[in-house]
């Protein structure tokens, strides 16, 4: 791995599919991490997990990340919506962490006539779920995509189904409407990890396995991309080796 030259001033890095599929540490996760120790962030389309959720986990697998040094799609578009629209009655399709991280930033889980619809990672999603959220759209509720995700492969390869494929379902009943996307490729991640860092974009990579959000995002904002395929780190072609 010597051929990589680690001079970035920030590397943003993506968590599944990158670091871990699953409970299972991916073979260059350890190796990575050492050579950008101190100037990296987390920043992952994950629609589930706080933080702290995933800093615990991570941890129990040999990966000591701060919460502070993870940013997650899911829980930074509850802060969006609390910072933009503060005390906003939403209708949150999500988990019970979400929910309660949307409760003490200040949000009303609301289910009839909410101001917001918030899509997340919910396992639970269900035809009445489906309806309900369709019918808040067409009262005028305004809507909100975690991540635009349609799944993430799992440790046997097979698809996961992630928040984007709720959001098309929803879409497909309440009919097209304009929504906000928080997730990776759009820059609000991007940004957020930049500016924690201290870097700009242009002085930063961002490492992942998937070119259409972590690739495309990167590009938008200027930033490098390498790639991780099957859990190694692909040599960047203007670092091919001589």
């Amino acid at each position: 791995m010597s051929e990589f030259a680690f001079d970035a001033g920030g590397y943003l890095i993506d968590l599944d599919g990158t670091l871990i599929s699953g409970r299972m540490v991916l073979p260059d996760a350890r190796w990575l991490l050492k050579q950008v120790d101190g100037r990296y962030m987390v920043v992952s389309n994950n629609a589930e997990h706080t933080p702290d959720q995933l800093s615990r986990m991570l941890k129990s697998l040999g990966l000591p990340i701060a919460s502070g040094q993870i940013l997650l799609a899911g829980a930074t578009a509850i802060d969006c919506i609390a910072r933009d629209y503060p005390g906003s009655s939403v209708l949150l399709l999500g988990s019970a962490a979400l929910r309660n991280h949307a409760r003490r930033r200040g949000l009303r889980l609301h289910q009839e006539r909410p101001e917001i619809v918030l899509v997340t990672r919910d396992r639970n999603f269900s035809y009445a779920k489906l309806a309900t959220t369709a019918e808040a759209l067409c009262d005028g509720a305004h809507l909100f995509v975690a991540a635009p995700d349609l799944n993430h492969p799992g440790p046997s390869g097979k698809p996961v189904p992630e928040t984007g494929a709720l959001a098309a379902a929803i879409l497909a009943c309440a009919g097209p409407r304009n929504y906000t996307v928080i997730g990776k490729p759009e820059r609000v991640l991007f940004d957020m990890a930049c500016d924690r860092l201290g870097v700009t974009s242009v002085d930063a990579v961002m490492i992942g396995d998937n070119p259409q959000t972590d690739g495309l995002g990167a590009s938008r904002v200027g930033m490098r991309f390498w790639q991780v395929d099957n859990g190694l780190l692909r040599q960047p072609a203007h670092q091919a080796a001589e």
